[in-house]
């Protein structure tokens, strides 16, 4: 699986390496998500939803401040590391085991056990009807 080093760096999975290159010259922003895990964005859907953030109205101003207030802008290094911030790491409860999810134009990044605890809960839960008529 994929892991934090001491540092708090993450190895980019190769199968997501060139694509990032391509459309984000390495570039990310990342910043909170409500299910306390990070969103990680190629800089340029980054750009796409902060945008459309910025043209809601004043009732999504708290969210406005979480996505926008918590973002940051990080490299992926030579070596195809990137560094996760550590105020970011820590409020999403990310040590060292993690799993990163494609999202389509984004990722999410969760600590392993809190995502472990969430997935139980949501295979527990009844899912929806849209989700029920699809595959189940």
């Amino acid at each position: 699986g994929l892991f934090l080093d001491g540092k708090g760096r993450m190895t980019v999975p190769a199968r997501h390496r060139d694509i990032l290159k391509a459309v984000a010259d390495d570039r990310l922003t990342v910043t909170k998500h409500p299910k306390r895990c990070l969103l990680v964005f190629p800089r340029p859907a980054w750009e796409a939803f902060r945008t459309k953030l910025l043209t809601l109205p004043m009732s999504a101003e708290d969210w406005r401040r979480v996505f926008i207030g918590s973002a940051m802008d990080v490299q992926i290094d030579s070596a195809s590391r990137v560094l996760i911030p550590p105020e970011l790491r820590e409020w999403a409860g990310i040590e060292r085991d993690v799993y990163l999810f494609g999202m389509g134009q984004r990722f999410e990044l969760w600590d392993k056990a809190r995502y472990d605890a969430h997935e139980a809960s949501v295979m527990a839960s009844r899912p929806p009807e849209e989700l029920r008529n699809m595959v189940l």
